[in-house]
């Protein structure tokens, strides 16, 4: 037995404990049972988190499986090892540099998915007798891929649940997020009794939390955290309700309902960054303003907090005054932006740093240090944008998920 399958690599490499536990499971695999070799990869494929092994490596074993001729592999048979030489195999595999290969080749006999079946001076070859048969094959034997085909179809069931678990988790956690910010836009707008300010922050904390790569383990809790938080804020709402049903009607809600929305301060520029303002009449307005569009691409959090969407600078600013008291700024720190910028400006300004999040630890003081410089003539809202814009390309970039949960809400 010895002499026909070598146990041993061929030249330095050592022998593992792994690489005689394969072999001796593949030894007592039931002779004559079949499997589907392009349906094991597949599994492989769903699975391949559990092995450590990259997509390249995956193409190195599509392209070994392809120089098998039949589809179907049983155990025990005499023709489960394949020797191509380097050259054949990296022209499968795309062209692969040899060194490329040679390393993945070595990923996949340490992960147990092929045996080395090395020949006395290393190379790859078989030994056929007089009558054209292969006697002795030197080469990657596949017999794992036939021993272990349930395993791989468990763990490729296991690997598809999971996926499908973290999918749900963070839908979920995205309507949760979604129900927060709403409900907190709205105890903030109808005037209810609370400390909005710290409820706002507690959700921001719990959004920095959120992991470029999500996992599940990591999820989970911040989930429980989101739902705790959802509970605690309904509940609030839900005790504002009883005084409004069983009291007179609220003129000051009346008022909000009926009364027209109030347009834009004479003196204001709108989102036009470089339009002369009230304390900078200096300034010429030689730039167009800045697109809603790209306010709201680029700060897709503040859209969280609008009632009906944003679409006009009026919604902005609109949804910037309701924004503003739960990052903690003052009304006076308020008045001096929107004095030395304009409503609009002041508006785009506090979408960034509410998107920034917890890199900002004084929004308040970040924007009153703004408004100054504003005044001077020392900034400009367009470099802010296109900073935020560049980050959010970045970040999306290096998402290991088609899809992602949001980094932070601030």
């Amino acid at each position: 037995m010895l002499g026909q399958n070598p146990m041993t690599p061929f030249g330095r490499r050592p022998l593992s404990l792994g690489s005689i536990k394969a072999q001796r499971d593949v030894r007592e695999c039931p002779s004559g049972k079949p499997v589907h070799k392009w349906q094991v990869f597949r599994h492989i494929c769903e699975a391949r988190a559990s092995f450590a092994i990259s997509d390249r490596t995956l193409v190195v074993l599509n392209a070994l499986l392809s120089f098998h001729p039949d589809t179907v592999l049983t155990a025990g048979a005499a023709d489960l090892v394949v020797f191509p030489s380097n050259r054949f195999l990296a022209l499968r595999a795309h062209g692969m540099a040899g060194s490329t290969l040679r390393r993945h080749l070595a990923t996949l006999v340490d992960a147990g998915l092929v045996l080395r079946r090395d020949s006395p001076n290393g190379k790859r070859y078989a030994r056929k007798s007089t009558s054209g048969d292969i006697e002795q094959a030197f080469g990657f034997d596949l017999g794992p891929i036939v021993t272990r085909a349930e395993e791989f179809a468990a763990l490729a069931e296991a690997a598809i649940a999971k996926r499908h678990a973290l999918v749900m988790l963070r839908e979920r956690i995205t309507l949760v997020r979604r129900d927060i910010a709403k409900m907190i836009a709205t105890g903030v707008e109808q005037e209810v009794a609370c400390d909005w300010v710290s409820y706002h922050r507690t959700f921001r904390d719990l959004m920095a939390r959120l992991p470029r790569v999500p996992t599940y383990e990591i999820l989970e809790p911040i989930l429980v955290d989101l739902t705790c938080l959802a509970a605690t804020i309904v509940d609030v709402l839900e005790r504002h309700l009883d005084p409004i049903k069983a009291g007179p009607p609220n003129p000051c809600v009346d008022q909000i309902q009926t009364s027209p929305a109030q347009g834009p301060r004479p003196s204001d520029p709108d989102l036009n960054p470089h339009a002369p303002h009230a304390g900078n009449a200096e300034r010429s307005g030689s730039a167009g303003a800045i697109p809603i569009r790209m306010v709201v691409e680029v700060c897709p959090d503040i859209v969280d907090y609008a009632r009906g969407g944003i679409r006009t600078s009026q919604d902005l600013i609109s949804t910037a005054s309701t924004v503003r008291p739960m990052l903690g700024i003052s009304p006076s720190a308020w008045e001096e932006a929107c004095n030395a910028m304009g409503d609009g400006q002041a508006s785009v300004v506090l979408a960034a740093i509410l998107q920034r999040g917890a890199a900002i630890k004084s929004p308040g003081g970040y924007l009153r240090i703004l408004a100054r410089r504003a005044t001077t003539g020392e900034f400009s809202v367009w470099p802010m944008l296109l900073a935020l814009r560049r980050q959010g390309h970045a970040a999306r970039d290096r998402e290991y998920l088609p899809s992602s949960l949001p980094e932070d809400c601030s």
